[in-house]
């Protein structure tokens, strides 16, 4: 059996699907959008936001990938939770995130 994958890309405005549909990223009053545009509708988004853009000021690029590093959780560990669930009767991978029902059923217990 052959099995096979089409990807449609369409553009967010429109809904016109196309190949040359690409993503495209801004921000304003500090929220990051992101659409999928033709080049037809990209160029409508340029020729509106030249002005404004021409008018600003550049404060510099943002990092990609940048996550806020989180602070250590309040509460069990993922390990004292799996130790209970396993001694009540649940099962519960090595790794990964513990399931919310799993920690419900804990927080409830204790």
């Amino acid at each position: 059996m052959v099995q096979k994958i089409v990807t449609l890309f369409s553009d967010d405005l429109t809904g016109t699907e196309s190949d040359e549909v690409s993503t495209h990223r801004f921000s304003l009053n500090g929220v990051n959008y992101e659409i999928d545009l033709t080049p037809e509708n990209y160029d409508k988004l340029d020729d509106a936001l030249r002005p404004f853009i021409e008018s600003g000021r550049k404060v510099g690029r943002t990092k990609e990938a940048s996550r806020a590093r989180r602070g250590a959780v309040d509460g069990p560990s993922a390990e004292e939770v799996r130790a209970w669930a396993r001694e009540n009767g649940y099962e519960v991978n090595d790794r990964g995130r513990v399931p919310k029902e799993v920690r419900d059923a804990f927080e409830a217990s204790h």
